[in-house]
């Protein structure tokens, strides 16, 4: 066997482990639904930060194994939608109805439907990510949203006015910033990200009665994350489309 047989079979060996890595989220998903059953919430958190982790990774990986040189017939973006709608979305949304942070009964549903119908919309649009590296309309951070919820413990007529809110800028066109992908204040945006995991694990720690005022200073980092989005989009110039209108 050759230097370039040898070298090709590490290559796609390193590529279909990266893939295996995102997909890996699908199992954590399902490890959340099991916990939210048995009203586990910090746990079901716990797995979904994880995915968050592996999520903000997997592709720095993916390109450092050029798993689209190794592996072009495979498409990796459509499996990273993937598990990103079922961690992102469908999950957070079934536990915001287990807890009972929406009202009962069919209002209650309709109400967590639209998150879960505005992000399939949302993750089909080919402009969700932009060439130069931005989320176009709320990047669907339901999860976070779900947490805050919970730890907030606001009443459930607010919770429902967040959810028809955020579902509703899914389709707004505002530029979010993609934290792997912006240079501008990259340390800044890394080092608050770093903290606010933290700060996200303590509130884990004390569930199922998480401090408020934990949760609400820890919602600086978010309100960081907004207004840098916001700066960004009013301060440079359009993005390029992947599709001319």
């Amino acid at each position: 066997m050759n230097d370039s047989t040898t070298h090709t079979r590490q290559a796609m060996r390193a590529a279909w482990a990266v893939h295996l890595y995102t997909a890996s989220g699908a199992v954590l998903a399902l490890l959340a639904v099991d916990a939210i059953t048995r009203t586990a919430y910090a746990t079901a958190f716990a797995w979904l930060a994880v995915a968050m982790f592996i999520d903000c990774t997997d592709g720095t990986l993916a390109r450092r194994a050029r798993v689209k040189e190794v592996l072009p017939y495979f498409d990796g973006s459509k499996l990273d939608d993937i598990v990103d709608y079922l961690t992102y979305v469908f999950v957070p949304v079934v536990l915001v109805v287990h807890a009972g942070l929406l009202p009962a009964g069919v209002f209650g549903l309709f109400i967590a439907a639209l998150p879960l119908l505005a992000s399939a919309y949302g993750f089909c649009n080919s402009e969700a990510k932009t060439p130069d590296h931005f989320f176009t309309g709320f990047p669907s951070y339901w999860n976070v949203v779900a947490l805050y919820l919970f730890a907030l413990g606001w009443p459930r007529w607010a919770n429902v006015a967040v959810f028809l809110f955020l579902s509703a800028m899914v389709f707004v066109p505002i530029r979010y910033l993609y934290p792997s992908r912006t240079a501008t204040l990259r340390v800044v945006t890394y080092v608050g990200g770093a903290l606010w995991a933290v700060s996200v694990f303590a509130l884990l720690l004390q569930f199922p009665d998480p401090s408020r005022n934990l949760a609400v200073l820890s919602l600086l980092f978010p309100a960081y994350y907004i207004a840098l989005s916001l700066w960004l989009h009013w301060r440079t110039p359009d993005s390029p489309r992947h599709v001319a209108p």
